[in-house]
């Protein structure tokens, strides 16, 4: 489904090809009334666009937890959308937001964060999101050595420790699996990869890309049992966060579908995510 925006700019356009010669054309360079160039954007500092995300950050998402390299999903992402907006690579800043401090009610240091953020009714209470940029699934990964291993349906994963980074959709996805109770909860993926590690639990869910690097390059033995069913059948997506009533978030939107519609969005896919590939779906 197209963002409102684009109906917009695509609306404007055809008014402009049938108005009169004495009537003025509607401007093109704006989404509900907001001017999307870089001299008029409610940028934090004039002139530059602030990207956050968290600290560390990881592949594929981002390369060497240096954000500013343009290397990993996210950071391609977001270069092409500070180009897209008109900005240039020198004029984009980073900073470093945890993961849940970005999502929360407040004064924000960033324009935009990019950090695997799900898109969520919940969320939105407190921020605003972008148009998707990525599908992404939730998947179980384990140890060759773990018990999980062998598990091949979802009646048999509730006979195994399941743990999960806090305030996540792979929590979120978690909790279809097994009972709040059961579920062990860890502030970072580093952690729970630790506490898989040490045999604490037994299993961890993380999103798919995320999946592929972790049992290809981090753990010796690490494997993928399966994919875990959306909950509601609807996909879940991940989205720019941007402040709860931002005056960018129109012309980010728009940007990111203008990137989907000239393919800049699959070719930054293909690139840095294409090894992901799929994972089963548990039954």
């Amino acid at each position: 489904m197209r963002a409102p925006g684009l109906i917009l700019a695509v609306t404007a356009a055809l008014a402009v090809a049938c108005a009169p010669a004495d009537q003025p054309a509607p401007p093109t360079n704006q989404v509900d009334g907001v001017d999307c160039t870089k001299d008029k954007l409610a940028t934090l500092t004039s002139g530059k666009i602030t990207f956050g995300t968290d600290q560390p950050v990881y592949e594929p998402w981002f390369v060497d937890d240096d954000p500013a390299n343009g290397k990993g999903f996210e950071s391609a992402i977001a270069y092409a959308l500070a180009d897209e907006l008109g900005y240039a690579k020198t004029d984009v800043v980073w900073t470093r937001v945890p993961f849940l401090a970005a999502i929360q009610p407040g004064k924000k240091t960033y324009d935009m964060d990019l950090n695997e953020f799900s898109i969520t009714e919940e969320r939105r209470q407190a921020v605003d999101f972008s148009a998707p940029y990525y599908d992404v699934d939730q998947v179980v990964i384990t140890l060759k050595s773990a018990k999980a291993a062998s598990v091949k349906t979802l009646a048999e994963l509730k006979a195994v420790k399941i743990g999960a980074q806090v305030g996540t959709t792979s929590y979120e996805a978690a909790l279809r699996l097994q009972p709040e109770e059961d579920v062990a909860v860890y502030n970072t993926n580093e952690d729970a990869k630790a506490a898989l590690r040490a045999g604490q639990i037994d299993a961890l869910v993380v999103d798919l890309p995320t999946a592929f690097y972790i049992t290809s390059a981090e753990l010796e033995d690490g494997v993928i049992v399966g994919q875990i069913p959306r909950g509601d059948g609807k996909p879940e997506q991940f989205g720019i966060v941007l402040d709860k009533g931002s005056p960018l978030t129109a012309c980010v939107s728009t940007a990111v579908e203008n990137l989907r519609a000239d393919g800049t969005l699959a070719k930054i896919e293909e690139e840095w995510l294409s090894a992901a590939g799929t994972a089963p779906e548990l039954k």
